[in-house]
């Protein structure tokens, strides 16, 4: 895709700076030199007198040529005008009034004088040029080269070269029909013809990057930086180049470009792009909007500026402009696959869910659009259908650690722990050091009664990540029952110090001091427990854990903001806005499975009880 965004901007700026008609100026010129003069030149019949209609022709051909002398195109255009009404069938007339018709950007109507022109005599070598140069200029290069073929044809038995402007009007036209190793010979020969010429060495730097001959067109891209440092785009197609090369000071070369050309919707929308690829979020998305301020109905602006705020977790604001991105690119498997994980990650699987089929429709090898089709239909309790899409991505990457924990999480959810199980121990020997895993493998080995491998896995997560009063918890109890009571005791004691207003690790242990016969601290235990049971400050805790997470991931510290999310949850579990904030915040780390079912807590949590 990066690929084609580089083509599609070099060369770019060739349309708008007028390079295009100097071709046909410079032509109009030496056809100046070669009209005849008199009467003659209109005579309708061989040795008869010229009527009055021919003579006034002949003098308007020679005020109009006069007019192209002092450049006064709007006179040009009236007297050839009266030329082509007073002597319709002479050719010199259609041919001037074609040329000074395409001087003026009336591009169908030269055209038409033109082809009339070379229609009356096909060998008017003027007529030939300046309706290649339309042709081309028009978007009409299949009609253009035969064209250019016949120039150059006539230049090479007249061994002459073709002018610069004439062949990068030719590279143009081979370019546009896909010719592009013939086009890239004529655009260097322009080159020869006019060294130093920053904008030849930008196209031919443009032909190099659609052939994806990166090396050749950053040289060249740098060649038209150097010979005009001020020419933005030519940074900009120097930073794309470098980016594709994986240059440093790619970043630098894009933000020159921007600087140089602050209200440049393309240059804006690429370094947003590359200010997002580099992890800087918030000026990426400060950047597009002033873009898409500019520009509102501009793609390239708004696909970036979604993904970004889609990444900052402003899922709302980021739906709307990856949407524009699904309508104008329907057929679009990454784009589909964004749109529908923000509708996801919304809260709004139902929308997303038919969204995401689509993107697996049109990209069956995409393990990504399997992975987020299956959180959204967790999040719509859709279980077995996202196992199936886990299944469905794990034949695509068979050694992903992240979607076989996936796929281990959804099986549990479906209450299948001898599903579950296997899939959980391969994803933790393919990453050994995510505490994920063995977390899970814990709670389900207890679940099936494996206590000894209960105890192992939650020890290896809780070394990974001790910050899990949960863990600690659910450690304390499998010890318990293997009567450790020793080790019972120092887990329950650790969930209790991170975990201090849940009753639950007091009660069990007062049961393990019970069993070491500590009537009396048991005793204390059930009444702490009982008092925690009483107070009703856990959804106020919970609330203010959940403003500060929320305003950590606004910063971009997910990692603060995730400890913050599972501190609100460990106050209270039942709260809603910890389990969709501890969602967003696993999303920011790609963790989509995990998050879709936080947020289907949350959502579950939401419904009123019928």
């Amino acid at each position: 895709m990066r690929n084609a965004v580089v083509g599609a901007t070099v060369g770019a700026y060739k349309r708008g700076s007028g390079s295009d008609t100097i071709g046909v100026a410079m032509e109009l010129r030496r056809m100046m030199l070669a009209v005849c003069a008199g009467a003659a030149m209109m005579a309708a019949v061989g040795g008869q007198e010229p009527s009055t209609a021919l003579k006034q022709a002949d003098a308007d051909y020679r005020a109009g040529v006069a007019a192209l002398g002092r450049n006064d195109l709007k006179s040009a255009l009236k007297d050839f005008q009266s030329v082509v009404k007073l002597a319709p069938s002479a050719e010199q007339g259609h041919s001037a009034l074609g040329a000074v018709l395409v001087r003026l950007g009336r591009l169908p109507e030269g055209i038409r004088e033109l082809e009339l022109a070379l229609k009356m005599k096909p060998a008017d070598a003027s007529a030939q040029l300046n309706l290649a140069l339309s042709y081309e200029q028009s978007g009409e290069a299949a009609k253009a080269l035969p064209l250019f073929a016949k120039l150059e044809a006539t230049a090479r038995a007249e061994k002459r070269p073709l002018a610069a402007s004439i062949l990068e009007s030719y590279a143009r036209a081979l370019a546009s029909a896909g010719q592009l190793e013939a086009a890239v010979v004529r655009m260097k020969e322009a080159g020869v013809r006019e060294p130093g010429n920053a904008g030849i060495e930008d196209e031919l730097g443009s032909l190099y990057a659609h052939l994806q001959k990166w090396p050749d067109a950053e040289a060249d891209f740098a060649a038209a930086v150097k010979a005009q440092p001020e020419f933005a785009l030519a940074h900009l197609h120097l930073g794309l180049a470098m980016k594709q090369l994986q240059e440093p000071g790619a970043l630098a070369e894009l933000t020159r470009a921007a600087e140089l050309a602050p209200e440049n919707p393309l240059i804006a929308a690429q370094y947003g792009a590359a200010l997002a690829d580099a992890g800087q979020d918030e000026q990426a998305i400060a950047v597009l909007e002033r873009a898409w301020k500019a520009d509102p109905t501009s793609i390239a602006i708004a696909y970036p500026l979604g993904l970004a705020l889609q990444r900052a977790g402003r899922f709302e604001e980021a739906i709307p402009l990856l949407q524009k991105a699904a309508d104008a690119q329907p057929k679009d498997g990454e784009v589909l696959t964004n749109l529908g994980m923000a509708l996801a990650q919304a809260q709004r699987a139902k929308d997303a869910v038919p969204i995401l089929q689509r993107a697996v429709a049109l990209s069956p090898q995409n393990a990504t659009a399997h992975q987020d089709l299956a959180a959204a239909f967790i999040q719509v309790s859709q279980f077995q259908d996202a196992v199936e899409q886990l299944r469905a991505a794990l034949k695509i990457s068979p050694d992903s650690p992240q979607l076989h924990y996936n796929l281990g999480l959804a099986l549990k959810m479906e209450d299948d722990a001898q599903g579950a199980i296997p899939e959980l121990e391969t994803a933790q020997k393919l990453d050994p050091s995510a505490p994920e895993p063995p977390y899970v493998l814990g709670v389900l080995y207890l679940q099936v009664g494996r206590y000894e491998d209960a105890a192992r896995e939650l020890n290896s997560s809780l070394k990974q990540r001790p910050a899990n009063g949960d863990g600690w918890a659910t450690l304390g109890s499998v010890d318990n029952k293997l009567d450790r009571l020793p080790e019972a005791v120092t887990a329950l004691r650790e969930a209790i110090r991170q975990l201090p207003q849940q009753p639950d690790p007091h009660l069990m242990l007062a049961a393990v001091l019970v069993k070491q016969n500590q009537p009396a601290e048991a005793a204390a235990e059930r009444k702490a427990a009982a008092a925690l049971m009483r107070m009703n400050m856990n959804r106020q805790r919970a609330e203010v854990s959940t403003h500060s997470a929320e305003s950590q991931l606004k910063s971009g510290k997910v990692e603060d903001a995730l400890a913050q999310f599972r501190e609100a949850l460990s106050y209270d579990d039942t709260y809603a806005d910890a389990h969709a904030g501890l969602a967003a915040a696993l999303d920011r780390q790609g963790k989509t499975v995990e998050a879709a079912a936080e947020r289907q807590k949350a959502e579950t949590l939401k419904t009123p009880a019928r």
